[in-house]
């Protein structure tokens, strides 16, 4: 089954600890005061319960062309509990398995860059800090 497309000018953010509800409600409200405008389309499904990187790389790999996904992003344990909520971004496409985080406050820069494909996974992934995570152009 193909990952869920994600509505038009938007990135597919997918629930993958199901542990706290609340926990994902307040992650949802951060993510969606982040922007102006929508930014994410969220998909809280139990089928991606603890799913891995691989597991998302296998079933895009098995999907028809039209239906794949170029990137996800996972709200997984350390997004709902870190301070920031850091997403797990995931390549499925230019560089499949390349990840980085991206805490809520800098998620509409990279949703919005990356679905009009003004800019590509790899630039966000490569200025990146130590720890993965990216947090802007100007490490702020």
């Amino acid at each position: 089954m193909p990952l869920p497309q994600p509505d038009d000018l938007t990135s597919l953010v997918l629930r993958t600890d199901f542990g706290d509800d609340e926990a994902w409600d307040a992650f949802r409200a951060a993510l969606d005061a982040a922007g102006e405008y929508p930014h994410a389309t969220y998909v809280s499904d139990l089928r991606f319960a603890d799913v891995d990187v691989r597991a998302l790389l296998d079933e895009e790999a098995a999907a028809e062309e039209d239906d794949q996904v170029i990137d996800v992003f996972l709200a997984d344990a350390t997004t709902m509990k870190s301070p920031g909520h850091p997403l797990l971004a995931v390549d499925l496409s230019h560089e499949p398995g390349r990840t980085f985080r991206v805490p809520a406050r800098w998620f509409p820069d990279v949703s919005a860059n990356l679905s009009i494909a003004n800019m590509d996974f790899a630039e966000f992934a490569d200025a990146a800090d130590g720890s993965g995570t990216f947090r802007g152009f100007d490490g702020d």
